[in-house]
């Protein structure tokens, strides 16, 4: 149990005991009617300071002066404590807004997840496992919270709006997840954010087809459709059940320790006018090279011996992560 829950559960076991035994010995001592010995009990211990509702003996009274000593500390110090908690939380809240302002504030070249639906959660949540710096938005303050509680940095906030925008530093962000509820959000949030920051990848989320035009024209580099996606794979898994068990496996890490990576080859590599033979990939880091994506935008499958790399280029590669992390610090810093 949390400390705040444990606290107030403190509380009100010490104000029922207190009330139980006031009234039990208002009862027996003074012979009130058990109604009677509750409101006299209470009263007493909440110092409103009505006369008696019988008169007391003398037995009676000094029961009495027990109680309002112990029973006024207890309420003394459950007003204390509810005070203290209220000016806890407020502090808290506030010191909590302060440090995730500072921690945006702090954010470059991140990724700004906009939506934390099904799609925004699972693109976030591949975020968190690769270590990429992200932001969570969403006018859902339920949803922020479960984001905050899985250790993301998240803010409630309406991402279509182009100040919420910039306080979620979108000029220096160099992506953005546009996962919103409607295709016209999406549209709309795309529109904005390429406004502010034309260097912006954005990825988008779409529920109709007849949409995906639309987002693309208004900026978004890719789109996906989660709803033809998942057709398209229910099939492959039926029609390529291995296939598609190995491409699971390699993209997700399943069963399997290798990954599926892109690594950006840099002009001052020593990979540069070299020809995949030349670099001799495999043999030193265990990778293998299934496509060379040249900066001219071409993909080149399956690329041949002879296949030269050039400054600028992408290998997409398959390996174990020490081989990856080996053939990166090689060509360069991963995209």
């Amino acid at each position: 149990m949390n400390r705040l829950p444990r606290r107030f559960v403190y509380l009100g076991v010490a104000l029922l005991i207190t009330l139980a035994i006031g009234t039990t010995g208002h009862v027996l001592i003074s012979d009130y009617p058990v109604f009677d010995a509750f409101y006299m009990t209470l009263t007493t211990i909440t110092t409103v300071g009505y006369k008696e509702v019988y008169d007391l003996s003398r037995a009676g009274r000094i029961f009495n002066s027990v109680v309002i000593f112990f029973g006024v500390s207890v309420m003394f110090f459950a007003i204390g404590i509810m005070t203290q908690t209220i000016v806890e939380l407020e502090l808290g809240e506030l010191l909590g807004k302060r440090r995730y302002k500072r921690m945006i504030e702090n954010l470059n070249n991140h990724i700004i997840v906009c939506g934390f639906g099904r799609v925004g959660r699972g693109a976030a949540w591949e975020l968190k496992h690769a270590s990429v710096p992200f932001v969570v938005a969403d006018s859902n303050p339920d949803r922020v919270e479960s984001a905050i509680r899985a250790g993301m940095l998240a803010v409630h906030a309406d991402a279509t709006q182009d100040e919420m925008l910039r306080e979620l530093r979108i000029d220096r962000a160099r992506g953005l997840v546009a996962a919103l509820a409607t295709d016209a959000d999406n549209l709309f949030l795309i529109l904005s954010a390429k406004t502010m920051n034309p260097a912006l990848t954005v990825a988008a989320r779409v529920a109709e087809e007849d949409a995906e035009g639309k987002l693309r024209r208004a900026g978004a580099d890719i789109v996906f459709a989660p709803y033809t996606h998942a057709g398209h794979q229910l099939a492959q898994a039926l029609l390529r059940p291995h296939v598609f068990q190995f491409l699971d496996f390699a993209s997700k890490g399943m069963g399997l320790d290798v990954a599926i990576e892109q690594v950006r080859v840099a002009d001052s590599s020593e990979f540069a006018a070299k020809t995949l033979k030349e670099t001799q990939v495999r043999r030193d880091t265990g990778v293998i090279v299934l496509a060379i994506r040249r900066a001219s935008g071409e993909m080149l499958f399956n690329p041949p011996a002879d296949a030269e790399i050039a400054g600028g280029d992408f290998l997409i590669v398959m390996g174990k992560p020490e081989g990856l992390r080996k053939l990166e610090s090689l060509a360069g810093v991963r995209s």
